[in-house]
Parts: C-alpha cells; structure tokens; sequence
C-alpha cells in the first residue's frame, strides 16, 4: 500500500491533525502541496483534502481551489476508485469541483452555504461555529470507503468548526441520492434521533446532512472534523482495509441533471436605494478571481463591489443617513460607497443568495440594536464588473459561468446588469 496524500492548498491549516489520524490507524500519509506537479499524485493509494481555508475563501468557500490544476489529477485517480476524502473546506472543494455527489461530467449540483441555526423556525444565529456534534451513520457500512468499521445507525461525536457548512441539494436530487444511500452522516442528538433544529442540527443542513458520497463510494465530503478526535479513527480505518481490498467498491449512477439557469437582467426595485461599495485598499478577492480566470485562458480585469439594496418608507434620505453613519454595511476605514456611474465596463453580473441570511441579521441589527425605523427590506450581493482584453463578450461571458467562479446556482442568483 503507497502513502495516502494530505493535499494541502495556501491556508489549509488540519494538515497535522489528519497526519496523527492517519498515523492512529497505521496508514502512511505523506503531505502535498497544490504547487507540486500533479502527475506526482498517481504515486498514491488514496487522498484526504484537509480543512482550513484555501486561498482565503475568496469568491467562496473552496471554488478556487476546485478550479486549480491539481484538481482535475484527483478526478483521474478517484476514477480508477482510488478513495478520496474532503473534510471541512475539503468538502467544500469537492463540491465545487461536483467529484460529490456525482452528477454527469462532475457538473456541480450541490451547494454548502452559510450556517443557519434554526429553533422553533427562528434563526437565532448564521455564520461561524465552533462546538461538538454527534454524527449518525445513515448508510450501508459498505456503501463506501469510510464507513466500513462502523454499523447502520451507529453514531460518533465529533468537533464541529465551520461558517459555510449547510448543505444544499434539489428536492429531486436529494430523494435520488437518499434511494442511492449517498447520504451517509446526519447529524443527531445524544441518543442518536435525528431533529431538524438547532442544536442537533447546528446548521440547518437539509436532511440533517453532515456528510455525503459520490455514486461509487470512494470520495466523501464530511464537514465535521474526525481527525480531531479518536472517535473518528474509524473514518481512516475504513479508508485503510478499503484500499487494502483493492478498491471493493459498489457503483450506482446517478440520473439526475443539472441544467444551466438561464442569465435575466437585473431590475431596479423602484422603492429602494442602491448603493455599491468598493475597496479603498487592494481587493484581494477580485484579483484571486482575475487570476484564476487568466491561468484558465479567460484574459480579463476583475473589479468586485458588495451591493446593497435598501427599502425604506417616505423618509429615505434621513434612513439612509442613519444607516450610513452606523458603520454596520461597510468599513469606512478601507471601503466608500462608489457614487461614479460612468466605469468603463464590458460586462456586469450581480449575485444574490437565494436565503440571504446575512442581510436578514444586518437588518435586524439596524433596527433592534441601531434603533432604525422606516427599513422595510435589505438585501445583500456582489456585483462582478468585467473588462475584457480581447475576444467576443458573449463568449467570454458563458467562459465564465461554466467556470462557476463567481456563484453557485443552486445557492445563488446571478443577474445581467446594464
């Protein structure tokens, strides 16, 4: 048996835990960087991606990593049902890249968004969290890689630290994969019942979802962190007498298909005020994005703004006053709001997320702790402008949105504006 791979990109920070993990289950491990070359990694018997924070999460949470060259090596050896494992923002690489759960040509299908901690349908907290969780086995013990050493509705608790981890998944998708026992972990309480509210589920992932695999069995994405606990060595042992076995696996496929949105123009709510906030400092999201579309032969310029969309009552002037000196939009020390109307821009698209989550607590906060009356609605996005450096805009513009770089449609909205 050859080493397993800890695939390491810029800001992934798990890399010794998940070696101690390994080493637990004597699995040798041997660390990768994104930079080596790719073909290195046919050496390898299988691959765990560990957790952190690749490349700042800029855009989102693992897309740019999805997209880097290492990343289409990794789909050639999964292919040949070597295992593959994606633990917290190796999850979330995973399913930008659509290696889970498995849709035709690995198109994305799924989406992890921002944690939504749900009681009695209140949301009483979004974003970051940090705590412990327990994590029932759904599946067939030898449905996939990692489950071999534990038993149908067996249950693990392990730590729990992420701010993009609730999963995502068409209705119709979710039954099929359900039907296929793609749907391995779900979260529970101590006694291992499964309740779709916060605390047991501590980010509203649809079906209580904490993990799932592709058809094959053979790559995971788990967004809790096994490697942090011996509780979870049976995640490695299982890997390990996987590979062992040469490779048992069962495969399934799956009939589902995602078909492209189709691209709408953007139109201005005419009760609301707009306002596009741009970086005084360097944007270092736009030009991860700028540079990631170049090294995929898309020459373009890249200029991110975070949009707002503020609906007030008759009195807008004096609300927008008030909201604007209470610092709780944008950061006045790095950011403005962009008044210039006149940019030289090819092309601008303006995402949305579908549950904007984030703007929904941004409203609160103005009105219970700021004490701002008159806000009826605030919405939250990003607008892309694009400037090209040759070749045909239509062109370039579906170039673009089949890199998936600037949004995922099963979480997001996307928006022409002229």
């Amino acid at each position: 048996m050859n080493p397993i791979a800890i695939i390491q990109f810029p800001g992934s920070n798990t890399e010794r835990e998940t070696i101690m993990a390994c080493n637990r289950v004597d699995m040798k491990s041997e660390e990768f960087l994104w930079n080596a070359p790719p073909s290195s990694l046919k050496n390898f018997s299988g691959y765990i991606i560990i957790g952190g924070f690749s490349y700042e999460d800029r855009s989102r949470a693992g897309i740019i990593a999805a997209l880097d060259p290492i990343m289409n090596q990794i789909k050639k050896e999964s292919s040949k049902g070597k295992p593959v494992l994606g633990i917290c923002n190796g999850a979330q690489i995973l399913v930008e890249s659509g290696l889970v759960p498995g849709c035709k040509d690995n198109t994305p299908c799924v989406a992890l968004t921002d944690n939504k901690r749900i009681t009695n349908n209140l949301v009483v907290g979004v974003g970051y969290y940090n705590t412990w969780t327990n994590l029932k086995m759904s599946s067939n013990p030898n449905r996939s890689a990692f489950t071999r050493h534990l038993k149908t509705n067996d249950f693990i608790r392990v730590p729990f630290a992420h701010g993009e981890g609730r999963f995502l998944i068409p209705e119709h998708l979710l039954s099929e994969m359900i039907k296929n026992k793609q749907t391995l972990f779900q979260y529970c309480d101590s006694n291992g019942s499964i309740e779709n509210e916060f605390p047991t589920n501590p980010n509203g992932s649809i079906y209580n979802l904490a993990a799932i695999c592709n058809p094959a069995g053979n790559i995971m994405a788990m967004m809790p962190h096994p490697e942090r606990t011996k509780e979870g060595d049976v995640i490695f042992s299982s890997m390990k007498e996987y590979i062992e076995k040469e490779n048992p696996v069962s495969n399934h496929t799956l009939a589902y298909n995602s078909s492209r949105q189709k691209l709408i123009n953007f139109t201005p709510n005419p009760r609301a005020s707009y306002w596009r906030v741009s970086a005084l400092i360097t944007d270092n999201t736009a030009s991860t994005v700028q540079q990631t579309l170049q090294n995929l032969n898309c020459n373009v310029n890249i200029n991110r703004q975070v949009f707002w969309e503020i609906e007030t009552d008759s009195n807008k002037n004096q609300i927008l006053k008030k909201i604007n000196e209470s610092g709780e939009l944008y950061n006045s020390n790095k950011e403005y709001i962009d008044e210039y109307t006149e940019h030289n821009y090819d092309l601008s698209l303006l995402v949305l997320q579908k549950d904007d989550v984030n703007a929904r607590m941004k409203y609160e906060s103005l009105s219970n702790r700021f004490k701002i009356s008159g806000i009826n609605k605030i919405t939250r996005g990003v607008v892309w402008n694009i400037s090209l450096n040759g070749g045909n805009i239509q062109d370039v513009l579906e170039q673009i949105i089949n890199t998936n770089i600037l949004y995922n449609q099963e979480s997001h909205e996307c928006y022409r504006i002229y």
